[in-house]
């Protein structure tokens, strides 16, 4: 029942906190020698979700180490800039999805109080 009243965005919402949580890692991991920045292609992973597979199969089919623009010469291939502005960008599309979703709850809450 969920699917059919929120569509694709109860899934987006799930990989985006998914997304949220690497991202998260990477920044953490910032000065950790060797440590291999990794990111969800987001697209890939909804269609692989609306595919009908499984949310941990969809974000591992998608999941890619990041190409460092300027690699480090200890190993590490986090580069700040790349992280926040991945971070800020997921983190907006997460939002929204979020904002869509508590509207949906709220029509839907109305229309069952006859409002």
């Amino acid at each position: 029942m969920s699917n059919s009243l929120f569509g694709i965005h109860g899934a987006a919402l799930e990989l985006r906190s998914q997304r949220m949580g690497l991202l998260t890692s990477n920044i953490a991991n910032a000065a950790t020698p060797g440590f291999k920045a990794k990111d969800i292609d987001f697209a890939a992973a909804l269609k692989a979700r609306n595919a009908g597979m499984s949310e941990d199969k969809a974000i591992a089919s998608a999941t890619r180490f990041r190409v460092p623009v300027m690699p480090s010469l200890d190993g590490n291939t986090v580069e700040m800039a790349t992280e926040q502005t991945a971070f800020a960008e997921n983190a907006v599309g997460y939002s929204a999805t979020l904002n869509f979703l508590k509207g949906r709850v709220e029509t839907i809450t109305r229309a069952i109080k006859g409002e």
